[in-house]
């Protein structure tokens, strides 16, 4: 039983050790790691305990596996904050030095069904804004999202699909008049379905993260709602939060 419990810490002390050496610059992106029997002999350990640890780290997007030629470092992950209204898609990601871009899939107007009409607190068959679109990091696809918006809040929408490439929120507040209160947003860990995989450029079955967005105007009103997929080998998130001496 002693053997069962300290195999995860040890295959956790190589994973770290190497996540390490990466961040330490010894290893840069694209830089192949040592073999497997390399590593068993660096750190004194099993070539199991070597297998799982490079597992867990191709897991969390660190490295991946080329069949045939080795395991290489990936680029690093793009962080997009949840706390930052101010700050759109685009911002960040010129923030941290990628060019973002937006393909437009979809644009169209649809009578809602019964679950958008549970969700944006509106009739059934009352005319919906559908805006499909894939947002990529230099031209690699980051994550893919579906939006709905009442008609009555941005009629024209529709026939604006070179500002749906930019910032939907700035679009409805600059040129809809719509006030954005607040969002409430919803992440759920998922696995890649075979759509999600042909947008998206990876494997199915591969980790992604499902973004649920509810976004409302300064009555409560929903004036969006959202779908969203995010590679889960490119993205990571933070959430910022402030705290009162009451709250303590």
């Amino acid at each position: 039983m002693d053997s069962i419990k300290e195999q995860p810490a040890l295959y956790n002390v190589v994973k770290n050790k190497i996540l390490d050496q990466i961040k330490a610059g010894k290893y840069e992106v694209g830089d192949k790691l040592p073999t497997e029997m390399e590593l068993c002999e660096e750190y004194s350990v099993s070539r199991t305990t070597v297998r799982i640890a490079l597992q867990q780290l191709a897991l969390e997007g660190r490295i991946h596996r080329i069949q045939g030629k080795g395991t290489f470092v990936s680029k690093p992950k793009i962080q997009t904050s949840l706390s930052t209204a101010e700050k759109g898609f685009a911002s960040q990601l010129i923030e941290q030095g990628y060019r973002p871009s937006t393909e437009i899939l979809d644009l169209r107007v649809i009578p809602a069904d019964q679950t958008l009409a549970i969700n944006l607190q509106i009739n059934e068959n009352d005319p919906v804004t559908r805006l499909t679109r894939i947002r990529y990091a230099n031209d690699e696809p980051l994550f893919y999202s579906i939006s709905f918006i009442p008609w009555q809040f941005a009629p024209g929408l529709v026939n604006d699909e070179e500002g749906c490439k930019s910032s939907l929120f700035q679009l409805l507040q600059e040129k809809y008049k719509v006030g954005i209160h607040k969002t409430i947003e919803t992440i759920e860990p998922i696995l890649a379905s075979e759509t999600i995989s042909e947008y998206l450029g990876i494997p199915e079955g591969s980790p992604v993260f499902s973004l649920e967005t509810t976004t409302y105007n300064d009555d409560m009103k929903p004036i969006e709602f959202s779908d969203s997929v995010f590679r889960g080998d490119r993205s990571k998130f933070t959430i910022e939060r402030f705290y009162t001496t009451l709250d303590m």
